[in-house]
């Protein structure tokens, strides 16, 4: 047994071991094992944590997201509505515009009309003068015509004026 190679290796098996129990090897090892458990462990709980942050994160710009479609939304319905209330208003405002305009066009022919008749009844008593003056000319001769037309030219006047 002394001279089979198997059971040196044995018993420098059983040296080894006993010689890394007398250093505390093992123990070494545990808590070198256990440390590294620790930090595996601490490793994990960082990434549950940065993962339920990252949930919240994302959960937060969803909402934000919802929030700024609705607001877009809103704004676009206002916008709508805002244009619906500018085409109405400039409807009404031409509407007015053409009403003035008429009115005033109307109000420019009756005026019109007053100065034509006006003209004409001027053109009118300045032909019927003249054509009394000449009738009582030819009828009425000397002094007495003379005074007669210069008379009648001026109650006409004061009539008509």
């Amino acid at each position: 047994m002394l001279s089979s190679p198997e059971f040196w290796v044995g018993v420098s098996f059983v040296i080894f071991l006993g010689v890394l129990g007398y250093f505390r090897v093992h123990t070494r090892v545990l808590t070198s094992l256990d440390d590294r458990a620790d930090r595996i462990r601490k490793e994990l709980e960082e990434a549950q944590r940065l993962r339920e942050e990252a949930q919240a994160m994302l959960a937060e710009a969803q909402r934000k997201q919802r929030e700024a479609e609705k607001e877009a939304e809103d704004i676009l319905a206002q916008a709508k509505e805002e244009a619906k209330l500018m085409a109405a208003e400039s409807k009404k405002t031409i509407e007015d515009m053409i009403e003035r305009r008429r009115e005033m066009a109307e109000f420019k022919i009756a005026q019109a009309e007053e100065q034509a008749i006006k003209d004409v009844r001027a053109a009118a008593t300045d032909l019927a003068i003249s054509a009394a003056g000449e009738v009582i000319a030819q009828q009425v001769k000397g002094e007495k015509a003379q005074k007669l037309i210069d008379d009648s030219i001026g109650v006409l006047k004061k009539r008509l004026n």
